[in-house]
């Protein structure tokens, strides 16, 4: 794994990028918020391939606690993929209503990602 930073106008973002899976597990997740936190970035972007499919299976909880984890400490959030292969109606309005808010985001590429994050 290794974090390619996106710089515009003094602000930074976060992309994390690997050849696997980054999040396998909710501690997983905790794990690179507070590693990336500790380095500063209040900004990220995750890709959906280095996620558990696990993770888009609400059921789970895995989904639920890693992205209060990110609310409660401020650091915004943009997951870039396809998520047409999550055809379930639950995991379709939980990415409608997190992108509402626009703290968690859900997008389809790289430049999107960084509009939303730095917007």
């Amino acid at each position: 794994m290794k974090i390619e930073i996106h710089e515009i106008n003094d602000q930074q973002i976060a992309e994390v990028v690997s050849d696997t899976n980054v999040i396998a597990t909710t501690q997983d997740g905790l794990d690179l918020l507070g590693n990336l936190y500790f380095q500063g970035f209040d900004k990220v972007i995750l890709h959906e391939k280095n996620i558990t499919p696990d993770f888009f299976d609400l059921k789970t909880g895995i989904a639920g606690e890693i992205l209060q984890k990110f609310s409660n400490y401020r650091v915004r959030l943009a997951i870039v993929g396809d998520f047409s292969a999550y055809p379930g109606q639950s995991i379709r309005d939980f990415i409608f209503e997190s992108n509402k808010r626009r703290h968690i985001n859900f997008v389809g590429s790289i430049a999107e990602a960084v509009d939303l994050l730095m917007g």
